[in-house]
């Protein structure tokens, strides 16, 4: 069985940083890409960023050169360094991975998902 948890997150004044963290664990055979997913209150889930095993990184536009998305291969840890944040940053954050698949899609191939985990900004 494969796990993900998240940790990381926290309250935070606009113009604030955090980093979050996210750990695979489990019968990881193969591993493909990760990446941070977002759900704020009222709103759909939405693609935060999305790092690919060889590194290949992508980033909503709201959060491009704000955000950064990093991973540790040899542990299964995917990172999100998150610098001047803003109120509308506030969100409930999910890692997403895709495993133990023989052809990698992307995002829309994440097949496990973390709790989640709230990041609350203020102003």
């Amino acid at each position: 069985q494969v796990q993900l948890v998240e940790s990381g997150g926290g309250s935070v004044q606009a113009g604030g940083s955090l980093k979050l963290s996210c750990t695979a664990s489990g019968y990881i055979y193969f591993r493909c890409g990760m990446g941070w997913y977002r759900q704020a209150p009222g709103k759909e889930r939405e693609l935060v960023s999305s790092i690919s095993r060889t590194g290949t990184t992508n980033y909503a536009d709201s959060v491009e050169g704000r955000f950064t998305i990093s991973q540790d291969n040899g542990k299964n840890i995917v990172y999100l360094q998150m610098n001047s944040l803003k109120t509308e940053d506030t969100a409930v954050y999910y890692c997403a991975a895709e495993i133990g698949r023989s052809v990698c899609q992307g995002p829309r191939g994440y097949n496990y998902w973390g709790q989640g985990t709230q990041v609350t900004v203020s102003s």
